[in-house]
């Protein structure tokens, strides 16, 4: 049985990857430094004789052993600080996960393939974040400059181009993935859809920033595993491709889709209302990507619908409140970002 190693694997897109991988009859060691729950949530029924999890930082020389011990065929790395508004308060954790941590395991895989002369394969999961504001109907494709605005995509576009470089220099075999926001099952609160549905459950306001205007690309955390999975078999080394679905909408009119799904299955609270709250610095107005790429060269596209998607992921929340106490509410729900 082939192995394969999933940093950040209790993260959120993380779990969802590990068990696709499981389903696929990977035998899958997920790594992880447990930093915002003991344990995944997502996890707890994983099939035990194929998975393996490991308590490791991916700045440790650990990396190594594990390579040794196991003899992976691919390492998915989507250990990671992800939230742009905590990058803007604590921008040293993210130099240091997302840069650093990402050098580290470069050097590991480059130590390994010395050492015991085998093929291991990287797959980078970056974001669209590094292509920066796009305005109008422009979508970048994977030739588009980087002009990422936060610490947190300066720091995803500081380790695509450190992979890229390797991939030249000692001949490292790493595919790069630039997807766009993922929403699903298992989100962490911190993000926008499950902070929504938590104060929806919670008769609490639902803080928009600004105007509500800016616009994202939305994608199921399962097309994205999809995706994934079809660049660790047939993606090109050295490439980049982007995971997206040309579906754009703003923060004000996802709020409004998701409280009509709530409608159908809840009683709202009086106190459940748009609340506009003061913008993040430098928020970046919209995110686009196009996904051409991998649409022809994979022959990858998405499958769920938007609004199905959105539906099934409020049902999860409501059906998996208790999952909301695997988080520090005070970590979670504090208002971050707002540094000048």
């Amino acid at each position: 049985m082939k192995k394969i190693i999933v940093t950040g694997g209790n993260g959120f897109i993380g779990s969802n990857l590990v068990s696709f991988l499981l389903k696929k009859k990977f035998f899958v060691i997920s790594i992880d430094n447990n930093k915002y729950s003991k344990n995944s949530f997502l996890l707890k029924k994983s099939n035990k004789k194929y998975y393996r999890f490991l308590k490791i930082d991916i700045n440790s020389k650990k990396i190594f052993d594990v390579l040794s011990t196991h003899k992976p065929v691919a390492i998915f790395n989507l250990a990671a600080e992800t939230h742009v508004d905590r990058s803007i308060d604590m921008p040293t954790d993210f130099i240091n996960s997302n840069i650093l941590g990402t050098f580290n395991i470069l050097e590991q895989i480059r130590k390994y393939k010395k050492r015991f002369n085998k093929k291991i394969k990287l797959v980078h999961v970056s974001t669209d974040e590094v292509f920066g504001d796009l305005r109008g109907n422009n979508r970048a494709n994977e030739t588009s400059p980087y002009k990422p605005s936060s610490p947190y995509s300066a720091s995803k576009a500081s380790a695509d181009h450190i992979i890229k470089s390797y991939c030249r220099t000692y001949k490292i075999d790493a595919v790069i993935s630039n997807c766009c926001n993922n929403y699903g099952p298992g989100q962490f609160p911190e993000k926008l859809i499950p902070t929504l549905i938590f104060n929806i459950l919670n008769n609490s306001p639902l803080p928009i920033y600004g105007k509500g205007k800016n616009s994202r690309e939305w994608i199921h955390v399962e097309d994205h595993c999809r995706g994934l999975f079809l660049i660790f078999k047939k993606g090109k080394n050295g490439e980049s491709y982007n995971i997206g679905t040309g579906l754009n909408i703003n923060n004000l009119n996802l709020t409004k889709v998701l409280l009509k799904i709530a409608n159908k299955k809840i009683k709202i609270g009086k106190k459940v209302k748009v609340k506009f709250v003061k913008d993040r610095p430098g928020h970046d107005y919209r995110y686009a990507i196009n996904s051409n790429k991998i649409k022809n060269e994979l022959k990858w596209k998405p499958i769920k619908r938007f609004a199905d998607g959105l539906e099934e992921t409020f049902e999860w929340y409501l059906l998996n409140y208790k999952f909301f106490n695997f988080f520090s509410k005070k970590k979670f729900f504090k208002r971050l970002g707002l540094s000048k």
